[in-house]
């Protein structure tokens, strides 16, 4: 288990890779998730042009080991519903992800709790609002009612 310290500077590493989704993600959220496992990140991704990955899916296809013990760090609640991409909440169940840390519930009425409620439901322990202060200051203009 990782400390709140180590905790943090991974949600940190995913909020600075969010920064690199933008504009190509528009106008879809910019998200970073970061993978770790054994206190070390071994994957990172953030979301990609409309159609393409979404940040979890980006982590998860950059990474060709065996999925035990991972934690993924996001930025933002992982979509729970099926648009251009698949849902990245029942992606991470698929591929037996066993901890989430979310910085900040997706307001999206679409989403809003249901990506969670998807992980939790699969038996995926969750953490949410680790540095969430943080996290909304730069994401709350690109979500939805804000999202133009």
């Amino acid at each position: 288990m990782t400390n709140l310290a180590q905790e943090i500077s991974f949600m940190q590493r995913a909020l600075t890779l969010s920064h690199q989704a933008l504009p190509a993600c528009r106008p879809n959220p910019p998200v970073g998730c970061v993978l770790v496992k054994d206190g070390l990140i071994v994957s990172e991704g953030f979301t990609q042009a409309p159609g393409c990955h979404h940040a979890e899916a980006m982590a998860l296809a950059n990474y060709d080991q065996p999925l035990d013990d991972i934690t993924a760090y996001v930025t933002l609640e992982p979509c729970s519903f099926v648009g251009r991409t698949p849902s990245c909440a029942h992606t991470l169940v698929e591929k037996g992800i066993k901890r989430v840390v979310v910085a900040t519930l997706d307001p999206d009425p679409r989403n809003s709790g249901k990506g969670i409620d998807v992980l939790k439901q699969a038996g995926i322990a969750v953490t949410l609002g680790l540095c969430e202060d943080e996290v909304a200051a730069f994401i709350s203009p690109y979500l939805l009612p804000n999202n133009n």
